[in-house]
């Protein structure tokens, strides 16, 4: 019987041993895909963050850009149709076409045919930023103007030379009503100087002087 039991014993530690040489390869082999997960970066763990920070962005600028094209014309400006004279005064001067919402909304109509939007938005968000008077709200406003159209990882960031950059981020640390001001005069040149000219020779303003035209003949 004491036989018996030293030879049960052996049994069960050789199956002991055994088992333990193929526990390690498993573990191994899980540590393997843990390491693997992606090929970019050092990461301890299955799901890799540097793949999920850039999966949240574009679906962040995928859903802003639905969101865009669902809105149509968002927040256009209310305005009443403009008139003859109004529609030539455009050509005379950009002055003068962004003076009127009508010129305002005609041209930010064409803006969106080239994809650049966002340079009106940002002119109009500053615009309205002028008109507060409340700290809190001025904050608040400065924070969303920054985030939607100064952040380098916003779809809608505007062309800005890193100077005014610079003076943005300073601004930013006590923002008021003119926070944004460089910025918002460099914009206004750009939109003067490079998508005016192509807006007075668009189908756009054309078509709508046409129209104009033809039924000032008609009365």
């Amino acid at each position: 019987p004491m036989g018996s039991e030293r030879m049960e014993m052996r049994k069960r530690q050789m199956s002991t041993t055994q088992e333990m040489p193929g526990a390690a390869p498993a573990q191994h082999s899980t540590g393997n895909r843990g390491s693997n997960a992606c090929c970019f970066c050092w990461c301890c763990c299955c799901s890799c963050s540097c793949l999920t920070v850039r999966n949240q962005e574009e679906e962040r600028a995928r859903r802003t850009s639905q969101e865009l094209q669902a809105e149509g014309i968002p927040n256009c400006e209310e305005s009443p149709a403009p008139t003859l004279e109004e529609v030539n005064a455009w050509a005379q001067s950009f002055d003068k076409l962004m003076l009127t919402p009508a010129g305002r909304n005609a041209f930010r109509e064409f803006l969106r045919t080239e994809f650049s939007e966002e340079n009106m938005l940002f002119w109009m968000a500053c615009e309205e930023l002028k008109q507060e008077s409340n700290k809190s709200v001025i904050e608040e406003k400065a924070r969303l103007i920054y985030e939607d159209y100064i952040s380098i990882l916003s779809p809608k960031e505007v062309s800005l030379d890193s100077r005014v950059r610079e003076v943005i981020n300073r601004n930013m640390l006590d923002p008021s009503q003119h926070t944004f001001d460089d910025a918002q005069l460099q914009i206004y040149t750009l939109m003067h100087r490079d998508s005016y000219p192509r807006f007075m020779n668009s189908a756009i303003y054309k078509d709508l002087l046409r129209s104009l035209s033809e039924k000032s003949i008609e009365a």
